[in-house]
């Protein structure tokens, strides 16, 4: 068994619809109640949640956003290069990992409503980090759009998106 799959094994890792392996390792017990969240929201949503997230440079985290901000954390292996698209069309991209004389920093945070992908820096390698959104994630915030269609919204990054979408 490789590292990978130990990681996989060991953390109870599942596959994610974005890509990569991830197991949600804390959701809040309070709650914010839904007239206390912008109208963009359907229902309650917890303070705050968070998941392991494994990648590896056989896949990627696909474009997609959420309504919520979300940190990511590193933890191990290779540095991961973190896309992002705020809604206007600006891009960005940042180095999450350890070593900061190299220009990477441990932590970045995703503003909600920007969209994000993701992707190992390393060849053969894999990068465990770690994912905290609040107010915390539920799949109705999640929008993973095809490919076609953020193309459309932003045709100046047509070769990134065809890179780092799955359809």
């Amino acid at each position: 068994m490789n590292s990978i799959d130990k990681i996989i094994k060991s953390l109870e890792l599942s596959p994610h619809p974005e890509g990569g392996y991830y197991k949600e390792t804390y959701r809040s017990v309070g709650e914010i109640k839904k007239d206390s969240l912008s109208n963009e929201y359907q229902g309650n949503r917890n303070y705050s949640t968070c998941i392991y997230f494994l990648l590896t440079s056989d896949s990627f985290s696909a474009f997609h956003k959420i309504k919520q901000d979300e940190i990511w954390h590193f933890y191990d292996g290779s540095p991961i290069r973190l896309h992002v698209i705020t809604p206007e069309g600006d891009y960005s991209n940042h180095l999450i990992g350890r070593q900061l004389e190299h220009d990477e920093i441990p932590q970045f945070v995703v503003s909600g409503g920007c969209w994000f992908a993701a992707e190992v820096v390393n060849k053969n390698a894999y990068s465990l980090v770690g994912c905290t959104v609040s107010p915390g994630f539920s799949f109705e915030d999640f929008v993973l759009k095809p490919r076609h269609e953020l193309i459309s919204l932003f045709p100046h990054l047509e070769e990134l998106i065809c890179r780092l979408t799955h359809q």
